[in-house]
């Protein structure tokens, strides 16, 4: 591994990473995608599936048929399938508890002010299956949006060299009553669920992770449709100390390496530890702080996806923490827990968004209306100051609709 000094001009490329992460030779490639799917609508999908996956199709190719889907649990084994319904239970069970109660407040003048909650009515769920199908991915969004109430939901996901997609994809799919899978990954994906083709029809809002083309795609495509965040690769975090396991530290490092593009830093005070990370981890970065304090200044600084806190006291440390996607207490935490079974979304913020954004939750798939309503004594009773704030903004109308209701 890299050691970086606190003065090293590399740990500012750390806390700076967002602004090196997009390209402009890609931001270049994917606004020609997304013109062309906006213009040409499934020739161009069809044209991009033919060039990038290197598969032929026709237009009633790209949706998956209920034989597909049917025939994928024989794909499959029955094991998966227990293993599935366990982490479906916990990723409910928690988002389940995240159900909002409409805001009430009432006057006795007749004053009645809500705030209602509704679900988007249509979300499309990007699944990456280019290098390594995510299966958890499906589950990590499509039981939010379910909980949340969204009555349609799509999954668009490149499909395998065979022309099919992931059967574990499939099954999940079905067993989360997805509407709809359609064959299609990146930036074409993106652009054909925002916009809309003859084959696949709009949605919403587009969810879910998948690489720097679907990433840019998603950027540009924000304001013709909601997403989620921009998600760059993946990051680990670990903060440890003496008394942290070196094992686990170096297991849980290399685990976030495994992704393509992954970053894994260790922030710790025992330069012991260091150095045995140093010579057995290969890739990835180790920083020394003087205290805990440090430490957590570096990691909020850095705002990682993931943060692990392996010290012999992690809550009293984790208080210090302001910035991180996911915050892992204690040796037998590790991250894969969020990937796949604790039960909040492994859908986080990455490239230090994390001081600003947060994981997926229920709200993601939700919006408010704020409910106004006035009694006639209610209305009289804020004629005066309306008046007054209307007339300084030099909008005389806004004051006589108020007035004229007095006459």
């Amino acid at each position: 591994m890299k050691l970086l000094q606190l003065q090293a001009n590399t740990i500012q490329e750390l806390y700076n990473r967002n602004f090196f992460y997009r390209r402009q030779s890609t931001v270049s490639k994917v606004s020609r995608i997304v013109d062309d799917i906006r213009l040409h609508g499934d020739t161009a999908v069809l044209k991009y599936t033919r060039r990038f996956d290197r598969i032929k199709m026709t237009a009633k190719d790209l949706r998956v048929s209920e034989s597909e889907i049917s025939s994928s649990f024989q794909d499959i084994s029955s094991d998966f399938i227990s293993t599935l319904k366990f982490a479906i239970n916990n990723v409910t069970t928690f988002y389940k508890k995240q159900i909002k109660k409409p805001v009430c407040i009432k006057s006795a003048d007749g004053i009645v002010l809500k705030e209602e909650y509704y679900p988007v009515d249509s979300v499309g769920v990007y699944i990456p299956a280019g290098t390594a199908p995510l299966v958890s991915s499906v589950y990590m969004t499509v039981i939010p949006a379910r909980i949340a109430g969204v009555r349609r939901v799509v999954i668009a996901t490149p499909p395998g060299k065979d022309g099919r997609v992931n059967p574990h994809i499939l099954a999940v799919a079905n067993l989360l009553n997805v509407n709809e899978v359609y064959k299609v990954g990146g930036a074409q994906a993106v652009a054909a669920l925002a916009f809309g083709t003859k084959t696949i029809p709009r949605v919403d809002k587009i969810v879910g992770p998948g690489n720097s083309y679907v990433t840019e795609a998603k950027r540009q495509l924000f304001g013709y449709v909601d997403i989620d965040m921009l998600a760059g690769p993946t990051e680990l975090v670990v903060i440890a100390n003496r008394y942290s396991n070196p094992e686990y530290v170096i297991a849980d490092l290399e685990s976030q390496l495994e992704h393509s593009g992954g970053l894994s830093i260790l922030i710790s005070t025992s330069k012991g530890l260091i150095r045995q990370v140093k010579n057995r981890v290969q890739g990835g970065y180790v920083i020394y702080a003087k205290n805990m304090e440090e430490a957590c200044d570096i990691a909020n600084k850095i705002a990682p996806e993931h943060l692990q806190i392996m010290t012999n006291d992690p809550r009293s440390v984790a208080r210090m923490i302001r910035n991180a996607g996911a915050i892992f207490l204690g040796p037998f935490s590790p991250t894969p827990l969020g990937d796949y079974i604790a039960g909040p979304s492994h859908v986080l913020p990455t490239l230090g968004t994390a001081k600003f954004s947060s994981g997926l939750s229920l709200s993601d798939f939700m919006k408010t209306s704020h409910i106004i309503s006035y009694s006639r004594k209610a209305l009289e009773k804020v004629r005066e100051p309306l008046e007054k704030v209307a007339l300084i903004e030099g909008l005389v109308k806004h004051a006589e609709s108020v007035n004229i209701r007095f006459r």
